[in-house]
């Protein structure tokens, strides 16, 4: 179906002769002469122009009137034109602070018209899919996609329902890595009114504190080294929305104030920037720590907790609602049958067994793994034992499964084990291997003092050193 354009023009002349010109570029071209039949036009269901060019003065009204009318009554998403014989800078001003694509005056030249046109199209296509995207997030992220008959699961369920379209401003949701966070996250922003705004994730936990503050706050060209050009940070960006900020008992105590004035105040300043810049942001806060220690520890600020923390939500670990299984791998047999287009309809008996009885300390993402590994492998409608995958490891945790034995590291890749867990056994065991030595340590692993040093203080493996020596 070709792309439309709707013309407001009530000098039949001009009308008629845009018209036939954009008829020949390929577009399906209705003509009004009235803002009543423009509005007529836009309210029916029927009809949803890409590009709407207007005349400024009409018989029956304004060009902008009927803009700022059809913002008001509908979701619009077409780019607005406006031809006028009259233009005066305040017309120009109001259209633009309305949202118009562009104001040009008669009589307009084809050739400049054909190009704002053109990145009219492209910009009208651009939102049309970004709406799209939008109302798809919207039907997938509802308190229903929290699946789970158990009781745990239903109370989870029943606090997302209590929460959807309330405007709160802070929030945290505790849970186990693996039991859904990031999902309930999404649930929240997109049951909320802020649903068609940005929602922005970063995860505190992978980057240093340096590299985090400027993510989060931008900064100008020139701030740092580096820093060639300017860089709109993600509170900025999230403006409107939601931040999500994962695993945020990870942010380095010296930059949580920052964060907490940014929250107070609704504003920011970019790194090397002079100005305060005004934001309005949700914050979701998700961390698989228990915070009220980490306060009592001196590792998190009580006032950027007691700001955050609204309203919280705590997820159950998957173990604790072993009844919730069935349900979760049908589900997720579903989606994979649908990504890979296979056809797996049976699971048998020996592998529920096996699934219900293992612990899964990786929780819902470790059996979708699980799952999404058997259905990609699978060569007939039942769901294959050989690519469970789960007796070797039984229902050890990441602590028993990994292991060091000479130069080798021994890790499970069956998704027992996190990827900071990892990371925490590596360079744990180097720096034993090392008798923590630093430079050493940092030289035998292939990388920086300084990035080591962060992750040594990521993981408390100071702490660790202490205890060794007590023992």
């Amino acid at each position: 179906m070709p792309d439309q354009i709707l013309i407001v023009e009530d000098e039949a002349l001009l009308g008629n002769e845009l018209a036939r010109h954009y008829r020949r570029n390929g577009w399906e071209v209705v003509v009004v002469a009235t803002v009543g039949e423009a509005e007529r036009l836009l309210a029916s269901d029927e009809y949803d122009p890409l590009l709407i060019i207007s005349d400024l003065n009409l018989p029956d009204g304004n060009g902008l009137d009927l803009l700022q009318n059809i913002c008001k009554t509908s979701q619009n998403t077409a780019e607005w034109i406006f031809l006028t014989g009259y233009g005066e800078a305040p017309d120009a001003v109001k259209a633009m602070r309305l949202g118009a694509f562009d104001f040009l005056t008669k009589p307009a030249d084809m050739g400049r018209l054909d190009l704002v046109i053109a990145g009219a199209t492209r910009s009208a296509k651009a939102q049309r899919r970004i709406s799209r995207q939008a109302r798809h997030e919207g039907r997938r992220y509802q308190p229903e996609s929290y699946i789970g008959q158990s009781t745990a699961a239903e109370n989870a369920r029943e606090m997302l329902r209590r929460l959807a379209g309330l405007p709160f401003s802070g929030l945290i949701i505790n849970g186990e890595t693996g039991t859904g966070k990031g999902l309930t996250a999404k649930i929240l922003h997109h049951s909320s009114p802020r649903a068609d705004a940005p929602f922005v994730e970063v995860n505190c936990a992978a980057l240093p504190r340096d590299l985090l503050e400027s993510e989060l706050f931008g900064h100008e060209a020139g701030a740092f080294t580096g820093a060639k050009g300017k860089h709109v940070g993600l509170m900025e960006q999230a403006s409107g929305g939601t931040l999500f900020l994962d695993e945020i008992a990870e942010m380095d105590i010296s930059l949580q104030p920052k964060l907490l004035k940014a929250i107070e105040d609704k504003t920011i300043r970019r790194l090397g920037g002079e100005r305060e810049i005004k934001i309005e942001v949700q914050v979701i806060a998700a961390t698989n720590r228990d915070l009220a220690e980490e306060m009592r520890q001196g590792r998190f600020r009580q006032d950027l907790y007691h700001r955050l923390s609204v309203f919280e939500i705590s997820l159950p670990a998957l173990r604790q609602r072993p009844e919730d299984i069935s349900e979760l791998v049908l589900a997720f047999i579903d989606e994979f049958n649908a990504l890979a287009k296979k056809k797996v309809r049976q699971v048998p008996e020996k592998i529920w067994a096996i699934l219900e009885a293992y612990s899964w300390p990786g929780n819902v993402r470790e059996l979708r793994n699980v799952i999404e590994r058997a259905v990609l492998l699978s060569t007939t409608d039942a769901l294959p034992l050989e690519w469970i995958q789960l007796q070797q490891s039984g229902c050890a945790g990441p602590s028993q499964v990994s292991a060091a034995e000479g130069d080798w590291v021994h890790l499970p890749l069956d998704g027992t084990m996190a990827l900071d867990d990892m990371d925490r056994f590596i360079i744990e065991t180097a720096l034993k291997r090392h008798d923590y030595n630093v430079m050493a340590t940092a030289r035998a692993l292939g990388t920086t003092r300084e990035t080591l040093r962060y992750r040594v203080q990521k993981y408390g493996l100071l702490r660790e050193k202490s205890r060794d020596k007590c023992s």
